[in-house]
């Protein structure tokens, strides 16, 4: 779970992951939601400078902290991929999850797991783009994109170790935007296939901006 970021669109000081979401930081419950995968081990990224998470999250079974984090998500994957190397098959399975996605509903966590069992690459939540798209120029919309056979993408996105170590290894260079994008460049030169998109859920909400706060504390009520 990549947390090294600084939150610059959430419009305040102090990180998203770490804001006061229905009386619990961000991070804790995203952490929460992804207990239900019983994966073998959950690592929390950080930046080394993070003086927030030891004293508003604490210490949790089966949680591993890794102060790995990079300037950009890319980074902070590519070196988290770098510290497990040792400790991973290549046939193990990596997801990768944003820690300010706390609302990533059951069964969509469970879909992935079961539809990407036996796929040799591996895949990603998403769901297919229902709104019109506009291409701009400024604050002019200028045109307007076929939305057909548009997804957008959500997490976790999983792939197997080998598969997503090659991708980021490929290209250093590149600030992918998710780890999705780094195995579709990889599956572009005929190494492995392209990633495999399973339904995920218009609930799966990221936080991005301060006013998605009381949105996903709205969607944690439903939920409950």
């Amino acid at each position: 779970m990549p947390a090294a970021g600084a939150g610059a669109r959430f419009g305040v000081e102090l990180p998203k992951q770490y804001a006061d979401l229905a009386g619990a930081p961000v991070l804790a419950r995203t952490l929460d939601r992804l207990t239900i995968l019983e994966c073998d081990q959950t690592f929390v990224v950080l930046a080394n400078d993070d003086r927030e998470y030891e004293r508003r999250i604490g210490v949790r079974d089966g949680v591993e902290v890794l102060r790995c984090g990079g300037a950009t998500r890319a980074a902070t994957v590519r070196n988290t991929l770098a510290a497990l190397a040792s400790r991973c098959a290549n046939d193990d399975w990596i997801l990768v999850h944003d820690a300010v996605r706390p609302c990533a509903p059951s069964d969509a966590l469970m879909r992935l797991v079961e539809e990407l069992a036996d796929d040799a690459v591996g895949g990603l939540l998403a769901i297919p783009v229902a709104d019109t798209l506009k291409r701009a120029e400024g604050d002019r919309a200028v045109s307007t994109a076929n939305r057909e056979s548009l997804w957008q993408a959500q997490t976790p996105q999983m792939f197997r170790h080998a598969i997503l170590t090659a991708a980021f290894e490929r290209d250093a260079q590149t600030v992918f935007t998710d780890e999705a994008q780094a195995v579709e460049a990889l599956a572009a030169t005929g190494a492995c296939a392209a990633p495999r998109l399973v339904r995920g859920s218009a609930a799966n909400l990221k936080i991005t901006y301060a006013e998605d706060l009381a949105l996903a504390a709205a969607i944690l009520a439903i939920q409950r």
